[in-house]
């Protein structure tokens, strides 16, 4: 895989489907009107962080030591993100009888002025819990675990083929 596809191409392929996904997010959120809940936003956060990683990763085209350290923080964003998909997952799955997330948007806009709003309305408003979007049967939730597992796998792979191939 190493020798067929370069780190460098690789690299900004993931870069280029994270900003993808990234996009789809946002055209859910500002065009279908659905609002993402404060899980839904560390995803975005960890998927922003892998899709940077490989921009840098894809810019710089490192060494073996580069490589090594570009692929230890890619692990660590996927694992975050994919955590906190998991989670979100289990809870859409298996609701709590009060809602883990917090306040909704119309609460925070009603309650608190606009200067306090702001900033809880950029963490996420949704309830972690409803499901209002799916894709062949799996929710936005189950679509980021699938994205940070398969960015984990494709990593994975590649480590193995060019830890077997040498270069």
């Amino acid at each position: 895989m190493p020798s067929r596809f370069p780190l460098r191409l690789l690299a900004l392929l993931l870069f280029a489907v994270c900003a993808v996904l990234l996009a789809a997010g946002l055209y859910i959120q500002h065009v279908q009107g659905i609002e993402p809940c404060p899980m839904c936003i560390m995803q975005r956060y960890a998927l922003a962080v892998c899709g940077l990683i490989g921009l840098l990763a894809g810019l710089h085209n490192p060494g073996r030591t580069g490589q090594n350290a570009y692929s230890a923080l890619l692990t660590v964003a996927a694992l975050a993100g994919g955590g906190v998909a998991a989670r979100q997952s289990w809870i859409q799955w298996y609701p709590p009888a009060v809602s883990e997330c917090g306040p909704g948007l119309e609460y925070m806009l009603d309650s608190f002025p606009l200067t306090s709003a702001l900033p809880m309305i950029f963490r996420g408003a949704g309830d972690c819990s409803v499901v209002d979007w799916t894709f062949l049967g799996l929710s936005i939730a189950n679509w980021s675990f699938v994205s940070f597992a398969a960015i984990l796998l494709a990593l994975a792979l590649y480590v193995l083929r060019r830890d077997k191939t040498g270069t």
